[in-house]
Protein backbone atom coordinates (compact mmCIF):
# COMPACT_ATOMS: atom_id res chain seq x y z
CA UNK A 1 0.00 0.00 0.00
CA UNK A 2 1.14 3.56 -0.63
CA UNK A 3 0.30 6.12 1.82
CA UNK A 4 0.63 10.06 0.96
CA UNK A 5 0.98 11.15 4.31
CA UNK A 6 0.51 15.21 5.84
CA UNK A 7 2.96 15.91 7.88
CA UNK A 8 2.88 19.36 10.21
CA UNK A 9 3.51 22.76 8.51
CA UNK A 10 4.89 24.27 11.81
CA UNK A 11 4.53 22.59 15.47
CA UNK A 12 5.00 19.28 14.98
CA UNK A 13 2.44 18.10 17.50
CA UNK A 14 0.45 18.78 14.77
CA UNK A 15 0.63 15.60 13.05
CA UNK A 16 -2.32 13.23 13.12
CA UNK A 17 -2.27 9.77 15.48
CA UNK A 18 -2.83 7.83 12.43
CA UNK A 19 -0.09 9.64 10.39
CA UNK A 20 1.87 8.70 12.96
CA UNK A 21 0.60 4.75 13.37
CA UNK A 22 1.80 4.70 9.09
CA UNK A 23 4.96 5.86 9.66
CA UNK A 24 5.99 3.89 11.73
CA UNK A 25 4.08 0.59 10.12
CA UNK A 26 5.27 1.05 6.66
CA UNK A 27 8.59 -0.38 5.53
CA UNK A 28 10.32 2.69 3.69
CA UNK A 29 9.28 6.42 4.12
CA UNK A 30 10.32 8.48 1.15
CA UNK A 31 10.93 11.92 2.07
CA UNK A 32 11.33 14.97 0.52
CA UNK A 33 14.50 16.32 3.03
CA UNK A 34 15.56 12.76 5.08
CA UNK A 35 17.15 15.20 7.33
CA UNK A 36 14.17 17.21 8.00
CA UNK A 37 11.83 14.22 8.06
CA UNK A 38 14.13 12.47 10.81
CA UNK A 39 13.68 15.16 12.90
CA UNK A 40 9.70 14.59 12.83
CA UNK A 41 10.70 10.74 13.69
CA UNK A 42 13.03 11.39 16.33
CA UNK A 43 10.48 13.17 17.88
CA UNK A 44 8.63 10.44 18.18
CA UNK A 45 10.96 7.48 17.97
CA UNK A 46 10.00 6.32 14.65
CA UNK A 47 13.07 3.77 13.53
CA UNK A 48 11.64 3.28 10.24
CA UNK A 49 13.93 3.39 6.99
CA UNK A 50 14.07 6.93 4.97
CA UNK A 51 14.76 7.40 1.19
CA UNK A 52 14.85 10.88 -0.80
CA UNK A 53 12.16 11.22 -2.80
CA UNK A 54 12.25 15.09 -3.57
CA UNK A 55 11.64 17.02 -7.05
CA UNK A 56 15.15 16.42 -8.32
CA UNK A 57 15.32 12.62 -7.96
CA UNK A 58 11.66 12.02 -8.33
CA UNK A 59 11.36 10.80 -12.05
CA UNK A 60 14.40 8.57 -11.28
CA UNK A 61 13.59 7.29 -7.93
CA UNK A 62 9.61 6.22 -8.81
CA UNK A 63 10.71 3.02 -10.25
CA UNK A 64 12.22 1.56 -7.20
CA UNK A 65 9.62 2.58 -4.73
CA UNK A 66 6.86 1.11 -7.30
CA UNK A 67 9.00 -2.16 -7.38
CA UNK A 68 8.98 -2.11 -3.62
CA UNK A 69 5.13 -1.93 -3.24
CA UNK A 70 4.87 -4.39 -6.13
CA UNK A 71 6.58 -6.59 -3.96
CA UNK A 72 3.84 -6.15 -0.98
CA UNK A 73 6.10 -3.43 0.67
CA UNK A 74 4.18 -0.68 1.88
CA UNK A 75 5.70 2.66 1.04
CA UNK A 76 4.50 6.29 2.86
CA UNK A 77 5.05 9.69 0.94
CA UNK A 78 6.09 12.66 2.73
CA UNK A 79 7.16 16.26 2.06
CA UNK A 80 8.81 18.46 4.40
CA UNK A 81 5.43 20.16 6.05
CA UNK A 82 1.95 19.67 4.77
CA UNK A 83 0.35 17.59 1.75
CA UNK A 84 2.85 15.74 -0.61
CA UNK A 85 1.70 16.86 -4.52
CA UNK A 86 0.19 19.84 -2.82
CA UNK A 87 3.05 22.33 -4.44
CA UNK A 88 5.48 19.36 -3.51
CA UNK A 89 6.68 15.68 -4.64
CA UNK A 90 3.91 12.77 -4.84
CA UNK A 91 2.31 13.27 -8.25
CA UNK A 92 4.75 10.56 -10.18
CA UNK A 93 4.64 8.03 -7.82
CA UNK A 94 0.42 8.51 -7.18
CA UNK A 95 0.52 8.47 -11.33
CA UNK A 96 2.62 5.17 -11.49
CA UNK A 97 0.49 3.81 -8.49
CA UNK A 98 -2.83 4.66 -10.84
CA UNK A 99 -1.24 3.43 -14.13
CA UNK A 100 -0.29 -0.05 -12.51
CA UNK A 101 -3.18 -0.22 -10.47
CA UNK A 102 -1.31 -0.27 -7.21
CA UNK A 103 -3.42 0.62 -3.83
CA UNK A 104 -3.13 3.73 -2.27
CA UNK A 105 -4.70 6.28 0.02
CA UNK A 106 -4.23 9.68 2.19
CA UNK A 107 -3.64 10.14 5.38
CA UNK A 108 -4.82 13.45 6.23
CA UNK A 109 -3.06 16.31 7.65
CA UNK A 110 -2.41 20.10 7.29
CA UNK A 111 -2.22 22.02 4.10
CA UNK A 112 -0.81 25.37 4.10
CA UNK A 113 -3.00 27.19 1.47
CA UNK A 114 -6.24 26.17 3.54
CA UNK A 115 -4.64 27.18 7.39
CA UNK A 116 -3.15 30.52 4.77
CA UNK A 117 -6.65 31.29 3.53
CA UNK A 118 -8.23 31.06 6.91
CA UNK A 119 -5.86 32.73 8.90
CA UNK A 120 -6.09 35.43 6.05
CA UNK A 121 -9.73 36.35 6.67
CA UNK A 122 -10.38 36.37 3.22
CA UNK A 123 -13.43 35.17 1.87
CA UNK A 124 -13.02 31.12 2.48
CA UNK A 125 -16.36 30.61 0.35
CA UNK A 126 -14.65 29.56 -3.11
CA UNK A 127 -10.98 29.45 -4.01
CA UNK A 128 -8.46 28.35 -5.84
CA UNK A 129 -4.48 26.99 -4.86
CA UNK A 130 -2.56 28.12 -7.79
CA UNK A 131 1.05 27.15 -5.47
CA UNK A 132 4.30 28.81 -6.78
CA UNK A 133 4.58 31.62 -9.44
CA UNK A 134 7.17 31.00 -11.94
CA UNK A 135 10.40 32.78 -11.32
CA UNK A 136 10.82 35.29 -14.66
CA UNK A 137 8.18 38.00 -14.81
CA UNK A 138 7.24 37.50 -18.29
CA UNK A 139 6.12 33.92 -16.93
CA UNK A 140 4.61 35.01 -14.18
CA UNK A 141 2.67 37.26 -16.27
CA UNK A 142 1.61 35.00 -18.23
CA UNK A 143 0.82 32.33 -15.62
CA UNK A 144 -1.53 35.06 -13.27
CA UNK A 145 -3.28 36.77 -16.38
CA UNK A 146 -6.30 33.79 -17.37
CA UNK A 147 -7.09 34.66 -12.98
CA UNK A 148 -7.38 38.43 -12.56
CA UNK A 149 -11.16 38.25 -13.29
CA UNK A 150 -11.98 34.95 -11.67
CA UNK A 151 -14.60 35.18 -8.52
CA UNK A 152 -12.57 33.70 -6.11
CA UNK A 153 -9.66 34.11 -3.56
CA UNK A 154 -6.96 32.97 -5.24
CA UNK A 155 -3.80 31.69 -2.95
CA UNK A 156 -0.57 31.68 -4.07
CA UNK A 157 2.63 30.30 -2.36
CA UNK A 158 5.68 32.80 -1.74
CA UNK A 159 8.99 31.77 -0.45
CA UNK A 160 10.01 34.62 1.94
CA UNK A 161 12.75 35.90 0.53
CA UNK A 162 10.11 36.15 -2.61
CA UNK A 163 7.46 37.91 -1.31
CA UNK A 164 8.29 41.16 -1.76
CA UNK A 165 8.72 40.23 -5.45
CA UNK A 166 5.40 37.97 -5.35
CA UNK A 167 3.80 40.79 -4.74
Amino acid sequence: MLYIVATPIGNLDEITLRALDVLRSVDVIAAEDTRHTAVLLNKYGITTSTVAYHKFNEKSSVGGLVEMLENGKDVAVVSDAGMPTVSDPGRVIIAAAVERGLEYTVVSGACAAVNALVLSGLDTRAFTVLGFLPEKNVDRQRFVEPYKNVPCTLVFYSAVHDIRKDL
